[in-house]
């Protein structure tokens, strides 16, 4: 990976929606060179996929809390079923494991709190393992969804 393919990763990230003529004028390249590197960029998987970037407020979803797990119980099979159980909690924005304690930390997004005590008590009080859940309110959000320092 060169600096050309950098600026069209960092071009990429502020833009998703570039067509490739766009992009070639903004890395200062020909269409055809430009389309050759982001095919091979895509093929190496350094462009996982493209989205769409949603506003949670807009929508509804405007309590976030991160939630702090601690396992009983770390044999490979309960972590494998308590990894597979976050990952299908949809308002489950991001899983973690982390060293040390606690074991997880988990960024849910629910519509209000009352939302956010039940999905608590009805699913991640429930999760496979867990001897503790600790969380902790979002205020405000300073950073979130920046771009990788390319």
């Amino acid at each position: 990976m060169d600096e050309v393919d950098r600026k069209i990763l960092a071009e990429l990230q502020r833009d998703g929606r570039l067509t490739v003529t766009e992009l070639a004028e903004r890395v200062r390249l020909s269409v055809s060179p430009c389309h050759r590197r982001l095919r091979a960029l895509e093929h190496s998987g350094a462009i996982s996929g493209y989205r769409a970037q949603l506003d949670a407020d807009v929508l509804g979803l405007t309590f976030e809390a991160l939630v702090f797990v601690t396992m009983r119980y770390e044999d490979r099979d309960t972590v494998a079923a308590f990894e597979q159980a976050v990952v299908d909690i949809p308002h489950v924005m991001q899983a973690q494991r982390l060293f040390g304690d606690p074991d997880y930390l988990l960024r849910v997004v629910t519509r209000d709190l009352a939302a956010f005590q039940k999905l608590y008590d009805d699913r991640l009080a429930t999760l496979p393992g867990v001897q503790r859940l600790s969380s902790t309110l979002v205020m405000k959000s300073v950073v979130e969804n920046r771009p990788l320092p390319l």
